[in-house]
């Protein structure tokens, strides 16, 4: 029988060691899929990080590895969010869960007017999912913070065990510099305020919802995910008395503007023929029966300034690449505070609620 102890595995005198049990792992490239000890915070662990991550993110930063990152502060104020993102399927028209998690942390950041400058990503995955669509998401992140502008400089892994997990979950958190003089919050709301959305509603959730159900229509619906710092930028350039931004994901529109006027104690009416919704979206929310203002948005903002500045506002939104189909679709004011009127197509008025619960789950 042929000796199959590896050559590294003997003494100095040139005899096998015997380990008495199994011995070491085969290096990562010889699996195929993750396993538990991947999560285990040994060297499978480091090799997952050697030969996914750092190539993906590459940065001094992160190449230091430590436990937490060290950020040099000049007494600036800084912002912080932290999002996690289930989305099911991982893969879907327009993006994946990897650019939608630093997307989405990174547009949170903006909406306090902040520039965003630093993340972190953390995984969990489950036993058995593939090396290769992992790296896949990685590899989208990756694409994802260089386009944003931002660098992720720590991060975690965790596995647990098959039919523990749906495939990978990731969290994002991050930090950024909010430039002297910006006040941007969801109670800044004032009466004369115009509101003005940055694009076409209902993109994402309906990009998802397609592929859940199988859906063809005659061009397929892209979700909208993307990053909307420089966007928030051009904004506060021009109206650096900017009151609301916000990003209407889960629960859409409708949801964004409820929390909005209750914060504010304020009353918002928008005008339904202003609503910009892409014609395939529109359809096929009439075949699902969704309305559009309840559909998760992943590229897109709502911000209200006063109307004074609304036309240089509307300019700057509509110049910026994710923003050309921007729209002035209403008025903040002081009656029916904390309550959402449309205007409709007839002349009508309806009261916009919030979803009791998300329409689509797993959206983002």
């Amino acid at each position: 029988m042929a000796d199959k102890t590896p050559k590294s595995s003997r003494n100095g005198a040139g005899d096998p060691i015997d380990f008495g049990g199994p011995v070491c792992p085969v290096p990562l490239q010889d699996y195929p899929n993750v396993i538990l000890g991947h999560g285990g915070g040994g060297k499978l662990s480091a090799e997952l990080v050697e030969h996914v991550f750092l190539p993906a993110f590459k940065n001094d930063h992160l190449d230091v590895l430590r436990d937490s990152a060290v950020i040099q502060l000049t007494g600036q104020r800084l912002a912080m969010s932290t999002d996690s993102y289930v989305v099911r399927p991982l893969f879907f028209p327009g993006g994946s869960i990897g650019d939608l998690a630093i997307n989405g942390t990174v547009n949170d950041l903006a909406m306090s007017g902040a520039k965003p400058l630093y993340l972190s990503a953390a995984f969990i995955i489950e036993e058995g999912f593939p090396i290769a669509e992992l790296k896949r998401i990685a590899d989208a992140m990756g694409a994802a913070a260089r386009h944003a502008g931002v660098t992720v400089i720590t991060g975690d892994t965790k596995v647990v065990e098959q039919g523990h997990g749906d495939g990978c979950y990731i969290n994002t958190a991050g930090v950024g510099v909010v430039p002297d003089g910006i006040d941007i919050a969801p109670n800044n709301a004032r009466p004369g305020d115009v509101v003005i959305v940055s694009g076409t509603l209902g993109d994402h959730g309906m990009a998802i919802m397609s592929v859940r159900e199988g859906l063809e229509f005659d061009a397929k619906i892209q979700s909208d995910s993307a990053p909307l710092a420089d966007m928030v930028a051009a904004i506060t350039e021009v109206c650096p008395d900017v009151h609301v931004l916000r990003d209407p994901t889960r629960g859409g529109l409708a949801a964004s503007l409820n929390e909005i006027a209750a914060s504010s104690d304020c009353g918002i009416v928008i005008e339904e023929t202003r609503l910009p919704i892409h014609p395939i979206v529109q359809s096929a929310c009439e075949i699902l029966g969704f309305d559009p203002l309840l559909v998760a948005n992943e590229g897109k903002l709502v911000c209200m300034v006063p109307a004074a500045f609304a036309g240089a506002v509307l300019n700057a939104i509509q110049a910026d690449k994710h923003g050309s189909n921007a729209a002035i679709i209403g008025h903040v004011v002081a009656e029916h505070p904390g309550v959402v009127v449309a205007k409709t197509v007839i002349g009508a008025s309806r009261v916009v609620v919030t979803a009791i619960g998300e329409q689509l789950p797993r959206i983002c």
